[in-house]
């Protein structure tokens, strides 16, 4: 098992891979930050979907990790893609067979490629909230937003409490990117599936019919992350979204153990 964790992790910290998706972590990490403090009086909204977040969120013993939960939906696409990725191309590239030979056990292959992928996004997701901690801390002065609670005994309680939820968000969202990954077996397909349905059919189903976000599968992981919604209570979120990734998750792992390995 550990050398299949090993194996799959010399791939994942390559310079291209590791620094490239770091990178865009923290691009959307910086930018929600950045729109929630410098427009904090635009009437536009500074929080998703036009939401006035104001001054009384953000002095709150949360208010250092507000934004850091407001992007753990996107960081989720982002570990999204790279699960896809690194489980549908050793199809792609017929690296799969050579795997199988120095290690028969299918599952084992899988429960190891898992394990090296999560401390992968949870290092991810470490890197990313100091970084948003960082950049709150820098622009609240000059939104006039009060630290005094944040670091508090209550306000790193909330910073372990997001940090534990944007994490199961993020694995979350990793795994049904590595289900896609091994439903439809190129990296392509399973990437574009699952960003499409998440960022633009889930929304625009939501748009006409507001009711069915309740069910969505992006929208409950997306709640996770931010701990609970106005629309949405944590525990609907947590509910259900483990619903979906564990039924996922079975009918992935049957359908490897029994299919043949060509793409």
């Amino acid at each position: 098992m550990m050398r299949v964790v090993f194996a799959e992790w010399r791939k994942l910290r390559r310079p291209t891979l590791f620094l490239g998706t770091l990178g865009a972590a923290l691009f959307f990490t910086g930018l929600t930050n950045t729109f929630l403090y410098l427009m904090i009086d635009s009437e536009q909204g500074n929080g998703d979907r036009g939401r006035q977040i104001g001054r009384e969120v953000l002095n709150l013993a949360g208010g250092s990790v507000y934004g850091f939960s407001s992007v753990g939906g996107l960081l989720g696409i982002i570990a999204l893609c790279v699960f896809a990725a690194q489980t549908a191309q050793e199809y792609t590239y017929g690296t799969l067979r050579n795997l199988m030979v120095r290690q028969p056990g299918r599952v084992r292959i899988l429960l190891g490629k898992l394990i090296a992928m999560k401390i992968f996004a949870l290092i991810l997701v470490l890197i990313a909230a100091l970084v948003s901690i960082g950049i709150s801390y820098f622009l609240s002065d000059r939104a006039k937003v009060s630290t005094e609670l944040w670091f508090t005994s209550e306000g790193f309680q909330e910073i372990g409490k997001t940090l534990l939820n944007v994490s199961i968000s993020v694995i979350y969202f990793g795994i049904l990117g590595m289900v896609l990954g091994l439903l439809l077996r190129s990296p392509i397909s399973a990437i574009s599936i699952g960003v499409l349905w998440l960022l633009i059919i889930e929304n625009l189903i939501g748009a006409v019919k507001p009711v069915t976000l309740e069910w969505m599968p992006g929208n409950q992981l997306s709640t996770i992350a931010q701990g609970g919604s106005p629309e949405l209570a944590y525990s609907h979120a947590l509910i259900l979204g483990s619903s979906y990734v564990f039924v996922g998750a079975i009918v992935a792992t049957v359908l490897f153990s029994r299919r043949d390995v060509a793409n």
